[in-house]
């Protein structure tokens, strides 16, 4: 019997590891810097390295998986945590008392999520006395461990950070100065669990809003103040919700951006998933089929080249995007585009197959590691599929969730924890987190229709993607189904660095070609 739940126990673990991307295992090694040695952790290729690791060391076991947990919630694979029986709320709760994971080295991780790939070229070269003289490209991460050996940081001198900062970017500085006030504040929580001795690419600023006020999500630390320091205890990596206040002319003037690079010979792929029929309890997607023509026919419109691919399994969809990943034609296109009609859960899609494939793990294959030729390049995906739980429907309206009660299991994870920690991605949900979205069987999607109607509308003004989410969300945000008991409201999370504006097509919009 015990070696039964031992090989269950390892093959949860197999899973979890095959669900992860390589900047997920890094991050893996650097929060568990503090807890295994060094030596140990350079040779770690995989995460069931460091599963190992910590089960060697005694952190981890088939009847404590509290720390697992933890560092899957501080890299936001909130997905992940039930396949150990936690929820993000959960492992929120416990991290005051079993947290392992150090307020510093959580405010490290947090800094190296701030940091832009401009940034990092920067501070690499500010930083180029310090560093050995070598050409490997350095993550943030890595640049962090680089500094940690050399004894330039360490948990009480963050002095070559603050100085970074200042010269880089000073809006970097609140994130190390709410580490530093925590310090202070509660000294006896650094550690709330002994440790044992230290062995010693991203972009953060998620911006997620919702029509007619703009919400944004940033960083913790961003807006943080001294009386939420003692969060930092149970959580740096939380993020911050606010309401943007009104700012100065000089303010307004400041935060201009340039646009995106959009003149180049080809505007750039666009594929369209659309999943109509599927295996088993999911019931076929009426009304599809037309989003799918709708979308092919206003983004061809714009200049893209349209690929739709119709009933995908789980498995056929991580393929394509192996394939895209891979083409060398991306390099002479502006952007990338990825449209996904299908039945949905918190945080990921079904497959024709009814298996589940994370969003997240979708968008990964664009970063620009994986994908150098769209690096820098705007890359934008739609995902029209319910994100919770089922509701009933009238007759002539349908949600895009699972029949069986299964979706009110499922973990809450929000746009902005799908999207990838770096610049240049945009992702655009037909709903918030936790509600179906809704498409009329013979109209089509709510949000795919808006979506298309306000591009055709508001392209040929030359309004930015930015404004035109927002009209969607106020388009969307007026239906309700006949009855006028439905409703739905779209929600993106970007980290946009620049105003994405489609050239004026030469051509009338679709719907003036009748």
């Amino acid at each position: 019997m015990e070696a039964d739940v031992s090989l269950k126990f390892r093959q949860q673990l197999l899973l979890i590891d095959e669900n992860l991307v390589a900047e997920d295992v890094a991050a893996l090694k650097f929060l568990c810097t503090d807890l295994l040695p060094f030596r140990k952790l350079e040779s770690v290729k995989s995460a069931v390295d460091i599963f190992q690791l910590l089960m060697a060391e005694e952190y981890l076991n088939e009847e404590d998986t509290f720390l697992l947990a933890e560092l899957l919630y501080r890299i936001k694979c909130h997905s992940l945590l039930k396949k150990f029986g936690y929820t993000k709320e959960k492992v929120q709760e416990c991290l005051h008392e079993k947290g392992r994971v150090s307020p510093y080295r959580q405010m490290l991780y947090e800094f190296s999520e701030n940091i832009t790939n401009e940034m990092l070229k920067d501070i690499i070269f500010l930083l180029q006395n310090c560093l050995p003289k070598r050409r490997i490209p350095l993550s943030a991460l890595e640049l962090l461990i680089l500094l940690e050996k050399q004894g330039l940081l360490t948990e009480n001198n963050v002095q070559l950070l603050e100085e970074v900062c200042m010269n880089v970017s000073p809006d970097l500085l609140e994130t190390v100065n709410c580490y530093k006030r925590a310090k202070v504040s509660f000294p006896q929580q650094e550690n709330t669990l002994p440790v044992k001795e230290s062995s010693l690419s991203h972009t953060g600023d998620f911006r997620v809003f919702t029509s007619p006020q703009e919400t944004s999500i940033k960083s913790v630390g961003s807006n943080i103040n001294d009386n939420k320091a003692a969060n930092l205890t149970q959580g740096f990596s939380d993020m911050n919700l606010e309401l943007p206040g009104e700012f100065s002319n000089e303010e307004n003037e400041s935060k201009k951006m340039t646009s995106y690079k959009m003149d180049g010979p080809h505007r750039g792929f666009c594929l369209v998933i659309n999943n109509v029929n599927f295996d088993k309890s999911l019931q076929e997607r009426k009304g599809s089929c037309k989003d799918a023509g709708e979308l092919e026919r206003v983004f061809t419109w714009l200049g893209l080249d349209v690929r739709t691919y119709t009933d995908l399994t789980s498995q056929e969809i991580k393929d394509l995007m192996r394939t895209w990943q891979h083409l060398q034609d991306h390099k002479d296109r502006d952007c990338f585009i990825c449209c996904i009609l299908s039945h949905g859960e918190s945080g990921a899609i079904y497959g024709k197959d009814e298996e589940l494939v994370s969003i997240r793990m979708i968008m990964s294959h664009f970063t620009a590691k994986q994908c150098p030729q769209l690096a820098e390049k705007p890359k934008l995906f739609f995902i029209q599929a319910c994100q919770g739980k089922e509701i009933q429907c009238p007759v002539y309206v349908e949600a895009d969730a699972r029949i069986p009660d299964l979706s009110s299991m499922q973990q809450s994870i929000s746009p902005s924890e799908s999207i990838p920690e770096e610049a240049d991605f945009l992702l655009g949900m037909a709903t918030i987190d936790g509600y179906v979205s809704f498409r009329h069987i013979q109209q089509g999607a709510w949000y795919i229709q808006a979506l298309c109607s306000k591009l055709q509308l508001l392209v040929p003004r030359g309004e930015d993607i930015l404004s035109i989410l927002t009209e969607v969300n106020e388009d969307v945000g007026r239906r309700v189904d006949r009855l006028g008991t439905k409703k739905q409201m779209p929600q993106p999370a970007y980290t946009l660095r620049r105003k994405f504006i489609f050239p004026i097509p030469r051509d009338p919009p679709p719907s003036q070609q009748h």
